[in-house]
């Protein structure tokens, strides 16, 4: 079973609609409480998760994808939905692997599309790294759910 440590955006918590539907598709999801007020313990968290963990996959959505653009995850995939690394954490580079997955809405009006463009560019991965999809910022939807479930079984699938 392949194991995902799911970094929750701000004003989110454990247990909502994305990892519920990755355990849905069965997935194991270790998902920690990251605090909305305080950058550093989210991040401190996450690293203490996924050190204990030890995921096959780190999903991070939003701040949650800042918080694992901070997190030193090796060669472990990494799936960004709408990062918002801009605004919190000061890593502006995703230490890729070739199987590293950023999904993001053209019609986000949280986070502009433009910045995951950018950070693709910046770490130096294929295009094809960004796959457009979702009607908005929360990447609830069923296309964005799907394009999730892609990624996941994509990471799963170059693992074995």
């Amino acid at each position: 079973m392949t194991r995902v440590l799911y970094l929750h955006g701000l004003h989110s918590r454990p247990g909502g609609v994305k990892p519920t539907f990755l355990r849905s598709i069965g997935v194991e999801v270790i998902n920690p409480h990251l605090p909305d007020e305080d950058f550093p313990e989210s991040v401190r968290r996450a690293r203490e998760a996924f050190e204990a963990e030890s995921p096959d996959v780190v999903v991070g959505s939003s701040r949650g994808g800042a918080v694992a653009l901070a997190v030193p995850t090796g060669e472990v995939p990494v799936v960004l939905i709408a990062p918002a690394w801009r605004r919190w954490g000061d890593q502006d580079d995703v230490r890729a692997t070739d199987r590293t997955v950023l999904l993001h809405s053209e019609r986000d009006e949280v986070i502009a599309i433009e910045d995951s463009r950018e950070l693709v560019r910046r770490s130096g991965l294929p295009a094809e790294s960004l796959v457009v999809v979702g009607v908005d910022h929360n990447m609830t939807d069923p296309e964005a759910l799907d394009a999730l479930r892609w990624a996941v079984e994509r990471i799963r699938r170059t693992s074995d």
